[in-house]
């Protein structure tokens, strides 16, 4: 597929006209990142952002002593280091392609004129970007409030309503989950059989089947999980 019809299916330009559709393909320029190839570094010159056309992307941060925090798994058709680069910045974090990978890069000073020159162009793209900070924000609040059974009951159920279905795959290992949540690979796996033995879900491999939605809802609000 080229590059003009990629842009017709990726939600940030949504809604744009084929005349705009058109603008944006002259500007876009398609990479390719092998498993394990970091794409930019915390600290880089944000001189544009990417949309993921297919594979999966880490954004993470390394504390001092080397410990990994995953802050969010980049699916296809989402953008990434979009903030700092319309904000003139450096990258906050560091992105991997944790899968082989394809995406698309939009020069900073490229889109920006676009933009200036298509106004309609910036305030398609706002609600995307909005709700991708709210999703952030709500992130950083289940990191530093919530349990860690009640922040892997919040991410099932996004990973349940985004693919509109009951029968799950967690498409990243177990130590990136760890990471993504706060916590170790150890804890996830005592979490998944507990909830296994209260019949709140069924886990063949990957797959995990949510049995009981609302008593996963409650717990992802705020209910207490026994995991001794």
């Amino acid at each position: 597929m080229d590059i003009k019809n990629s842009l017709k299916y990726i939600p940030l330009f949504k809604g744009l006209f084929d005349r705009q559709i058109e603008e944006l393909s002259k500007i876009a320029m398609r990479y390719s990142f092998l498993k394990g190839k970091i794409i930019f570094s915390e600290g880089d010159e944000a001189d544009g952002f990417y949309v993921l056309l297919s594979g999966r992307v880490k954004i993470f941060k390394v504390s001092r002593d080397g410990k990994e925090q995953i802050l969010h798994i980049i699916e296809a058709q989402e953008p990434f280091g979009e903030v700092p680069a319309f904000a003139g910045k450096r990258f906050p974090a560091n992105a991997e392609a944790i899968e082989d990978t394809i995406a698309l890069f939009f020069p900073r000073e490229s889109i920006i004129q676009l933009m200036k020159n298509d106004p309609s162009i910036a305030l398609n793209m706002l609600a995307l970007l909005s709700q991708r900070l709210r999703q952030f924000t709500d992130l950083v609040e289940g990191l530093s409030l919530k349990e860690v059974p009640q922040r892997l009951a919040a991410y099932m159920l996004l990973i349940s309503e985004r693919e509109k279905t009951d029968n799950i795959e967690l498409n990243i290992n177990k130590k990136q989950l760890a990471s993504l949540l706060g916590t170790i690979p150890e804890t996830i796996s005592r979490i998944l059989a507990k909830m296994v033995v209260k019949n709140l879900i069924d886990v063949n491999g990957k797959r995990i089947k949510l049995i009981d939605k609302r008593a996963l809802e409650e717990l992802a609000y705020g209910a207490k999980l026994d995991i001794q």
